[in-house]
């Protein structure tokens, strides 16, 4: 009882002095990886037991060669320990850095969540208070004369129809995010796309003086849904034309690259804040410290228009993207080519 008492302390004390020196490292790497701190732990286990079997076999006294199968048979164990503690130190690690990104991801849509109903409330309490004063006033015969009956009726509905767009851009917002959202595509004629949306904006480009340019003639063909692109172009017009100064100029133009079609919405905005590049196609973010607004009348929108933008390329396979250019951004969306 006595020698396996001793035998005893004696591993203890090899494995403690491995625990010791194992346990300074991982205060040293404390702010290393999770990979790293389940290698680590490994290592101290085995190391702890290889300790307490080497100190032991020196105190049998064992012939060299029993040593020599003693080390080998626990250099074995050691090799198989670190490669298992690898693989699924690994795999934890993955799955560690995987729930990290799904939560913040979840912050992040709950952050944009709030931000829209925040956004939206902001939108359409302002015009539903004015409608509320002009029909009142209607009602109460506190205006009379023709004309100004007329213009709170002009008023009214084009109230109206900006609520009704805004309202149409949050349901279009959560089909795209719901996954709900299913194309029919067939070959479009990217130029014909162009042409509609440009004579959609077109009278809110002339009440500011913007000159919106259709560059070249040879227009791709794209595999697309027609209605779903003509939202990304027309999105992408407005966008442009709203936060172009006076007297400024749009351009559109398009190509083919390979099996890969792109569109390029160019305008003289002034150019985005480098800070806000990445936050611009986020839901409700209007970047008005990065652009200047300007006073586009009826096209002004709850800040969808480009989330939208992205969820419908996305949704066609193609991709979006924004940089700054001379004077101001280009937004470039590519495509698959029919």
């Amino acid at each position: 009882m006595r020698d396996l008492l001793l035998i005893f302390l004696a591993a203890l004390g090899g494995a403690l002095v491995v625990g010791v020196l194992g346990a300074a490292t991982l205060r040293a790497l404390r702010r290393a990886s999770i990979l790293a701190h389940i290698c680590v732990l490994v290592a101290i286990t085995v190391g702890s037991v290889t300790a307490g079997v080497v100190v032991i076999a020196k105190a049998m006294f064992l012939s060299q060669h029993d040593l020599q199968v003693v080390l080998v048979t626990v250099s074995a164990a050691t090799a198989v320990s670190l490669a298992v503690g690898w693989f699924f130190g690994s795999r934890l690690a993955a799955a560690a850095v995987w729930a990290d990104q799904a939560r913040e991801r979840e912050r992040q849509m709950e952050k944009g969540r709030r931000d829209l109903v925040a956004w939206v409330s902001h939108d359409l309490r302002t015009p539903l208070a004015g409608l509320r004063a002009m029909a009142e006033a209607l009602e109460d015969r506190v205006v009379d004369d023709p004309a100004t009956v007329a213009e709170y009726h002009r008023r009214i509905r084009a109230e109206t129809d900006r609520m009704t767009r805004l309202v149409d851009d949050l349901f279009e917002l959560s089909r795209i995010n719901a996954g709900a959202l299913h194309l029919s595509l067939s070959a479009v004629p990217l130029g014909d796309v162009v042409s509609d949306a440009v004579a959609s904006a077109a009278p809110i480009a002339q009440a500011r003086r913007i000159q919106v340019v259709a560059a070249g003639s040879d227009w791709p063909v794209v595999a697309a849904s027609e209605r779903e692109l003509s939202r990304v172009v027309g999105n992408l017009l407005v966008n442009a034309v709203r936060y172009t100064p006076e007297d400024g100029t749009v351009r559109v133009r398009a190509g083919r690259d390979r099996d890969r079609a792109w569109l390029e919405v160019a305008d003289t905005c002034g150019g985005i804040s480098e800070a806000d590049l990445p936050r611009v196609f986020d839901v409700a973010f209007r970047g008005e410290r990065a652009r200047t607004p300007g006073a586009a009348g009826d096209a002004a929108v709850g800040g969808l228009g480009l989330a939208i933008v992205r969820g419908l390329v996305e949704a066609h396979g193609g991709q979006v993207a924004v940089q700054n250019i001379s004077g101001g951004c280009r937004f470039v969306v590519h495509l698959p080519a029919a």
